[in-house]
């Protein structure tokens, strides 16, 4: 099943802000590497990746950044799982 869904430039380039940025952590890398990669892309994002997407959503702490991030990388999840 193809992902009809492509991320928005606005949200690839707070993906590349934090793939850029040193002080990000691995998850936040994680996730902006997976929304970069569904720029261009029909590829859906993979079933450990929805979840940590979805951890991130549920963190009170998470940064409204990584949220978006998050957000997106759930967007383009395959809706059957």
């Amino acid at each position: 099943m193809n992902n009809t869904k492509k991320t928005s430039a606005e949200v690839a380039s707070l993906a590349s802000k934090v793939l850029h940025n040193p002080n990000a952590s691995e998850l936040e890398k994680s996730l902006a590497a997976s929304v970069l990669s569904q720029t261009k892309s029909d590829s859906q994002t993979g079933k450990a990746m929805e979840t940590k997407a979805s951890q991130v959503l549920h963190d009170p702490n998470a940064s409204k950044e990584i949220k978006t991030l998050a957000a997106s990388v759930l967007a383009q999840a395959n809706k059957e799982r």
